[in-house]
């Protein structure tokens, strides 16, 4: 019979051990949130709707709104889509603070969804309060645009990144 598996042990909430320290995660979401959320006042107070600073041959700040989704999905409807995005985006973020909850040592999935996290968090934050997503950040290159968009859409955009990363590095693993 096996005894009790040591303190500090990396292992899964589901076999009856205690949740993982989430606090850490918590807490990065919130620098996330906190640094989306000031980049976005200083483009609103600072930019004309629209109005456009050159910085690099591809590269510009400006300040653009988005009533819709990624890449403006659903931006051209009537308004019910705010509500949609708030309503997802708040269920994204219990549904991946539970995961935190319940992962124990895998600090590379527990980051990519904590950027996802903060990422979701900050656009939330827009939809109440603006009614849009506040975006500044413009790639194009000659007359090709990248959609505009926000550090939240960084944060979601790494952190997706990198669950695909963490999958794939998973699934090389040999299995025990």
């Amino acid at each position: 019979m096996a005894g009790p598996a040591p303190e500090g042990a990396a292992v899964s909430a589901a076999a009856g051990a205690p949740p993982a320290r989430v606090g850490r995660w918590l807490a990065l979401a919130l620098v996330i949130i906190v640094l989306d959320q000031l980049t976005k006042v200083y483009f609103n107070t600072s930019y004309q709707y629209g109005e456009r600073v050159n910085l690099l041959p591809f590269f510009d700040f400006t300040l653009l709104f988005n009533r819709g989704a990624a890449f403006s999905f659903l931006a051209s409807e009537e308004g019910w889509q705010r509500w949609l995005f708030t309503a997802l985006g708040i269920v994204a973020a219990v549904v991946i603070t539970v995961i935190l909850r319940r992962t124990r040592g895998q600090p590379r999935f527990c980051l990519a969804l904590t950027l996802i996290l903060g990422g979701a968090i900050g656009n939330v934050i827009d939809r109440v309060v603006y009614g849009h997503v506040v975006d500044f950040l413009l790639f194009y290159w000659g007359d090709s645009y990248f959609p505009a968009f926000n550090l939240a859409d960084v944060g979601i955009s790494c952190g997706a990144a990198l669950l695909v990363l963490d999958e794939l590095l998973r699934a090389r693993k040999p299995r025990a």
